[in-house]
């Protein structure tokens, strides 16, 4: 019998995704019950439904009247307190339509197809300078792009960019203690300075994503706002001080770019990096047919969802793959798992550059579809692009994060020595979002 606590303990996906789990639950038990138990210093949960098959992930995620991302949040880990629900609610991420469609309609200017059409020559060019020859941590190196990018859309200045990579890895890596203590770079701007000043140290145990937690943040936040406020700016803070948010609203909406358009394709790049590694019939065939670049993009998400689950609560009593779900009860939906249901893809265990159609969940589903996913892929393509003149060699064991809820990399050693290749490659055509 599988011991279900897998599905749930960070320490699993440090060894790896459990596919072969997935597998024989969407077969067998394709909702069922995951306990949550203690650990380390983080207390033990309630459990929760678990659900595993594409059909259902997909419905759950379009039917927001039933799973609310609102009533308990979206993380599988209860907020710790009543104020603390409180003030997570207020994210973007964790509400429900209306309100949800009010707070996307505010920033949803920045990341339009047009909108990120004018900043692909932009992209392009930072990733053509991220690569040398010799041997790199690609994880490193990776992560300079979505950092470097999401600092432009939200107007951070240039110096500051080391804060969202510190503010991330605390909220995201918090259950991996190597990635959590990432320290936070110097030649900030005095701003910047301030709130590094503030940075919190936490009693071992205690929720990253608190507002005590993240008060270095959320200070910055409004000093930024001051130095913005009034400007007609095209930047995403702009955007949300014209908005009318609340104070809440605000700090919240920081926090989720600071953190969702960060982490999450920092994990995504290396991730696809290795599965092209691990495939290098694929990565020949992709050499010698660039054109395939916007569909092996695609086809890396599916393979390697940087996400691996989203929570929900059901509202009411109702069914759900044969099980009766009772109001007020968490509901984790497994991306991870859709994405390799052979009731959608053909051979769903083979990563194949060429896989048409490819309907993963990776960027999620209904309401919530990912807001940056136009962004994301032009930030895939321009680095798998770059990457393709290059000659790529595994220089070391990839190391993974300790987390049961992004799909990451610590560490993935490289050797890249230069190479020929064509200098027309194409870009894919960017998909919905």
């Amino acid at each position: 019998m599988d011991n279900l606590a897998e599905v749930f303990l960070p320490a699993t996906y440090a060894r790896g995704v459990p596919y072969e789990l997935f597998a024989r639950l969407r077969e067998r038990s394709p909702v069922c019950r995951v306990p949550e138990p203690a650990v380390g210093p983080w207390r033990a949960g309630p459990g929760y439904w678990a659900v595993f098959r594409h059909r259902d992930v997909r419905h759950v995620l379009r039917t927001p009247a039933d799973f609310s991302s609102h009533t308990g949040a979206t993380q599988i880990r209860d907020p710790d307190t009543p104020g603390d629900l409180a003030f997570v609610q207020a994210m973007m991420l964790n509400t429900d339509p209306p309100e949800h469609s009010r707070l996307r309609r505010i920033v949803s200017g920045a990341f339009t197809p047009r909108a990120v059409r004018a900043l692909e020559e932009t992209v392009a060019a930072r990733a053509a300078g991220l690569f040398r020859a010799g041997r790199i941590d690609f994880v490193t190196v990776a992560a300079d792009l979505p950092v470097w990018t999401l600092a432009h859309v939200m107007g951070v200045p240039e110096q500051d960019r080391a804060l969202l990579y510190d503010w991330a890895s605390r909220v995201i890596g918090y259950q991996d203690e190597e990635y959590a203590g990432t320290a936070t770079a110097t030649g900030l701007t005095e701003i910047g300075r301030q709130a590094a000043r503030l940075r919190p140290v936490l009693e071992p145990g205690a929720n990253p994503r608190s507002r005590a937690a993240l008060r270095d943040m959320f200070a910055y936040a409004h000093a930024l706002a001051g130095q913005v406020r009034g400007g007609e700016g095209e930047s995403v803070l702009a955007a949300m001080l014209r908005g009318g948010l609340t104070e809440a609203e605000f700090e919240n909406m920081f926090f989720l770019f600071a953190v969702a358009g960060n982490e999450t394709l920092g994990n995504g790049i290396p991730g696809g990096l290795l599965t092209l590694l691990e495939h290098p019939g694929q990565f020949a065939r992709l050499r010698d047919d660039p054109d395939l670049l916007g569909g092996a993009v695609e086809e890396m998400l599916r393979y390697w969802p940087p996400v691996l689950h989203f929570r929900r609560t059901a509202t009411r009593d109702l069914e759900l793959g044969g099980q009766r779900i009772r109001a007020g009860e968490k509901v984790v939906v497994y991306h991870a798992s859709a994405n390799r249901d052979p009731a959608v893809f053909d051979r769903p265990d083979v990563f194949d550059v060429g896989r048409a159609p490819n309907e993963h969940l990776s960027f999620g589903d209904g309401p919530h579809v990912c807001l940056g996913a136009h962004l994301a892929r032009v930030q895939m393509r321009a680095v798998f692009r770059e990457l393709l003149r290059w000659r790529v060699e595994l220089d070391g064991p990839p190391v993974r994060l300790t987390s049961n809820f992004q799909n990451g990399l610590k560490h993935l050693p490289v050797r890249l020595t230069p190479r020929r290749v064509r200098r027309s490659v194409a870009t894919g055509a960017p998909g919905p979002g």
